[in-house]
């Protein structure tokens, strides 16, 4: 399948790092800091797929030391922008060979594998992130739920795009951002199911130990849409295999 990642487009990097975890990011983001903080020992952090940098920024004000690493220059620019004093550091795809084997506690991986487009692709470069945690280190991998894809919420609709109810395991499906005015084109996502992920994590020794699929309250700050009765993101806490 030929793809390409929206998000290295300079208006759409533009557009991207002016977000913040406001809206239907809120509910994935809400109750990550305990959930991190509950699982994880150690300091080092990588924030894989960092974009604009704000995860990595979300990290740093957890206390964790972290590096922020991207395939794209375009986001990369504007999280040094917002961040001059933090550490972002450009990859190859599906390779860290920056970094030596285990090495980190925690590496936090938002959105980014919405965007990876072949299961190939998707096992490297979980072998390689694999690769450089530590043996008790913790993965938190948050993917779109296939739900994102079919129902409207408060920072995104999907009412433009009934093909997407139709997707199989690699289609490509779109999503199109409320918030995001200065592109209206939509995303292009890859459609990948739960039983999808789990095949992809137990070929790059991966193991599943937490599962989360967080609902908006009625206590947010937000007028929900779908976000109390659907969840738009899914969770997953990896370690590394025992295998």
């Amino acid at each position: 399948m030929t793809f390409h990642n929206s998000y290295e487009m300079p208006d759409r990097a533009e557009a991207y790092s002016k977000l913040d975890f406001s809206g239907t990011y809120y509910v994935a983001f809400r109750d990550l800091q305990e959930i991190i903080l509950s699982n994880v020992k150690g300091q080092k952090a990588l924030d894989f797929g960092c974009g604009s940098g704000r995860s990595t920024r979300f990290l740093e004000k957890l206390g964790f030391q972290t590096i922020g690493v991207d395939i794209s220059e375009a986001m990369l620019r504007k999280a040094i922008e917002s961040d001059s004093s933090g550490e972002y550091r450009l990859i190859r795809e599906c390779n860290l060979d920056l970094f030596e084997d285990e090495i980190f506690d925690l590496v936090l991986s938002s959105y980014t594998f919405d965007n990876i487009p072949t299961e190939k692709k998707k096992v490297a470069n979980f072998k390689e992130i694999c690769r450089v945690m530590k043996k008790e280190a913790r993965m938190f991998n948050i993917v779109s739920s296939p739900e994102m894809y079919t129902h409207e919420w408060v920072s995104f609709s999907t009412k433009n795009f009934p093909e997407n109810k139709k997707a199989k395991i690699g289609d490509k499906v779109r999503v199109q951002f409320q918030t995001d005015t200065q592109n209206e084109e939509p995303v292009i996502d890859v459609f990948w199911p739960d039983q999808a992920y789990r095949e992809v994590y137990k070929s790059a020794g991966l193991e599943i130990v937490g599962f989360y699929k967080p609902l908006g309250k009625r206590s947010d700050p937000f007028k929900w849409i779908s976000e109390t009765r659907i969840a738009p993101w899914i969770i997953y806490l990896l370690k590394k295999s025992n295998l």
